[in-house]
C-alpha cells in the first residue's frame, strides 16, 4: 500500500487492559458483545491512506498490508490518542453551564468554548470538566481486516464522504469526476469541505474540487 491508495477495513478497537471495545465495524460482534446499536450501518470503512484521517501509529501498519491480510496492531497511549493531561481538567462556574441551557449533571458531555469534554462533578455552584479524549492515557489494540483496494475515483471521492457523513443526510449527492464536482441538496459544513480538498489535493492529485449546492422546485 502507498500514500493516495483508497482502501476499505473492517476493525474491532479495544482498550488493551479491559478488552472494553470502544468502536467496530462488524455488526455481528457487537450484537454478541451485546453493544448493537439499530442507529449505526455496519460495513467496511473507507480511508484514504496518507490523509491523517485516522491514528498514525494505525495507518502505518495498514500501510504494511496486503488485501485480506487480518492483523492485530496494538498501540501504546502515546501513538493512540495521547497522555492524559491534568491541565485539560478544569472548574468553571456553574452558571456559565447554565447559559446554554444544559443542566450539568455528572457523566454528560458537553460543548463548552468549542472544545467538548465530559462533567466529572457539579458541587458548590461549580462544575468539573474533563476535556482529556475520553481514551487518553490508554493503551489500545486493533484488529484489522484490510478488506479491498479501491482504485476508481468516484468511488474513492464517494468513499471520503461517507467516512465524514455526507451521504447520511443527503444521500443525492452526485459526483462529477470530469468536472471534479460534487453537487448536493443540503449545505455541507465548510470545515468539512476543506477537510476533504486538503485529502483530495495531498492524496488524490487533484488541481481543483467544486462544490456546487443545487436548488430545486419542489
Amino acid at each position: 500500500m502507498k500514500k493516495g491508495d483508497c482502501v476499505k477495513i473492517n476493525y474491532v478497537g479495544r482498550i488493551k487492559d479491559t478488552g472494553e471495545i470502544f468502536d467496530l465495524t462488524y455488526e455481528d460482534i457487537a450484537k454478541k458483545e451485546g453493544i448493537y446499536n439499530p442507529k449505526i450501518k455496519y460495513q467496511p470503512v473507507g480511508i484514504i491512506l496518507g490523509s491523517g484521517t485516522i491514528l498514525k501509529g494505525l495507518e502505518n501498519k495498514i500501510f504494511e498490508m496486503n488485501i485480506g491480510e487480518k492483523r492485530k496492531i496494538e498501540l501504546s497511549a502515546k501513538e493512540a490518542f495521547g497522555e492524559r493531561e491534568p491541565k485539560l481538567v478544569k472548574v468553571v462556574p456553574i452558571s456559565e453551564i447554565k447559559k446554554s441551557g444544559i443542566d450539568p449533571r455528572p457523566g454528560l458531555i458537553v460543548d463548552f468554548s468549542g472544545i467538548k469534554g465530559r462533567i466529572q462533578s457539579v458541587s458548590s455552584g461549580r462544575v468539573r470538566i474533563d476535556f482529556n479524549n475520553p481514551l487518553a492515557g490508554k493503551d489500545i489494540e486493533y484488529e484489522v481486516e484490510l478488506v479491498e483496494k479501491i482504485d476508481d475515483l468516484k468511488e474513492k471521492i464517494k468513499n471520503v464522504l461517507e467516512f465524514f457523513g455526507v451521504y447520511k443526510y443527503d444521500p443525492d449527492i452526485e459526483i462529477d469526476v470530469e468536472k471534479n464536482e460534487i453537487r448536493y441538496k443540503k449545505e455541507i459544513p465548510e470545515k468539512i469541505k476543506k477537510l476533504i480538498w486538503k485529502i483530495f489535493n495531498e492524496s488524490l492529485d487533484m488541481n481543483d474540487l467544486k462544490f456546487v449546492q443545487i436548488f430545486k422546485k419542489e
